[in-house]
């Protein structure tokens, strides 16, 4: 398989799901790339925005297995891996726990004790659940997306660095706009006003007959093995290396290392010292990985990672493991903690793309 036809498939699979999920284009993507790329997304967003029917359309579609575990504060390790349960001729046997499939919903998982949340980092790290000294092995893929409810913090335990550090991505699920919450509205209820203009619109819809999806598990684990292949053999540009590397070091304080930025290294330092503690060298692979899988979701025949790769999905991969210093104060900004983050992350990015035949400009115009 090669970058075309791995681009195609994808394509059919965004179609598939977008059919049921108005509004969510990004966040079918973002998804779609941590399951090519073996990554997790952290879902964040208010109730009744889709987190839960994405990962039911996107297994559906797929034809891969989904579980999903609705995490609160009494939920023990054991009712998530599974257990050793008694036979009938006085042994013991393994019942697997929900955790055994290949979408996993992690619902609410600010709600489960640090105990309980560090089982799941250990199967989101090893792909592997431990139970009484045992290893067993999870399904292949295994993705898990995870959702936060962020207006009720009563019972909550934040995520640990080191979780929060295992996610991919940190998407926010956006609201929807008039025309798509109509159309929501219009799923859920049923029959709406008459528009005279609707039959013009649906008239350009594929034909879902015409997609080319997995006919079964197996099929699915196939192809999600082949794209991964193909994702991780594309060659990035020079300066999108380049890029990565600087922003990795610019986090860390490592400023004099910088190669050829093009922000000043004052301004650098003034960005910087906005975070309180640098991104991980597992941060920085994610960065690129994901950035290499978004070529084969764009529209592009690009067959390398470019600048707009990047910019795609720098932010929702750094979001949640970078944090604000306490004393950051940008009084021209948005007073939600959340914007703030988001604009000290790609100023970030501008002041350390190195100037490269042009390269710089493109994250100029990203972060005006």
């Amino acid at each position: 398989m090669d970058v075309a036809h791995a681009r195609r498939h994808t394509a059919h699979v965004i179609d598939a799901v977008a059919e049921e999920l108005y509004g969510l284009e990004t966040v079918i993507k973002l998804s779609l790339a941590a399951l090519l790329s073996g990554g997790h997304v952290l879902l964040e967003g208010n109730p009744g925005l889709g987190k839960t029917e994405l990962v039911k359309r996107l297994a559906q579609v797929m034809n891969l297995k989904a579980g999903r575990i609705q995490f609160t504060p009494d939920l023990m390790p054991a009712d998530i891996t599974g257990t050793l349960m008694p036979t009938g001729n006085g042994g013991l046997r393994f019942q697997s726990g929900p955790i055994f499939t290949s979408l996993l919903l992690a619902d609410e998982i600010n709600r489960a004790t640090p105990k309980t949340q560090s089982a799941m980092l250990e199967a989101m790290a090893e792909k592997k659940v431990t139970v009484l000294g045992e290893a067993h092995a999870l399904p292949s893929p295994f993705v898990v997306l995870a959702t936060q409810n962020p207006i009720d913090h009563e019972g909550t335990y934040n995520l640990p660095a080191a979780q929060a550090d295992r996610f991919m991505f940190k998407v926010r699920m956006p609201v929807p706009d008039g025309p798509t919450v109509k159309r929501i509205v219009r799923k859920r209820a049923g029959a709406g006003a008459p528009e005279p203009q609707s039959e013009s619109r649906n008239g350009s819809k594929p034909d879902p007959r015409s997609y080319d999806l997995p006919g079964d598990a197996l099929a699915a684990e196939s192809l999600v093995r082949e794209i991964s292949q193909v994702i991780r053999a594309i060659a990035p540009l020079p300066a999108v290396e380049a890029h990565v590397t600087n922003l990795f070091l610019a986090t860390n304080r490592s400023v004099a290392d910088l190669a050829n930025p093009s922000g000043s290294r004052a301004d650098i330092e003034t960005a910087a010292r906005r975070i309180q503690y640098g991104m991980s060298p597992r941060a920085a692979g994610d960065i690129m990985l994901a950035a290499k899988a978004w070529v084969c979701l764009s529209d592009s025949d690009v067959q390398y990672v470019a600048a707009s790769h990047l910019q795609a999905v720098v932010v929702h991969a750094l979001r949640h493991r970078l944090r604000l210093s306490l004393d950051d104060d940008h009084s021209d900004l948005d007073g939600d903690p959340d914007v703030r983050l988001d604009d000290a992350i790609r100023r970030l990015c501008f002041l350390t793309a190195p100037k490269d035949s042009g390269y710089d400009a493109l994250w100029h115009r990203f972060y005006a």
